[in-house]
């Protein structure tokens, strides 16, 4: 299991909810952490890769990136 933290940019509890909906959703992906004041998304994988996961947050019309 990997952990990945992205940055996205969320504004409101509907944004970071959005987030965590599209990734609940997602085979192998599991401890959705969500920091909404640093626009932060944390989640662990075992499935997906980063490039993967980030994709399906960009879904939700936010601007994302993998985070240093």
């Amino acid at each position: 299991m990997t952990t990945y933290t992205f940055n996205v940019e969320m504004t409101c509890g509907g944004c970071s909810k959005a987030v965590t909906a599209v990734l609940s959703k997602l085979e192998g992906v599991s401890n959705i952490q969500i920091d909404l004041p640093n626009k932060k998304v944390a989640c662990d994988s075992t499935k997906l890769n980063a490039d993967e996961l980030l994709t399906n947050i960009s879904k939700i019309g936010k601007k994302c990136s993998i985070a240093a």
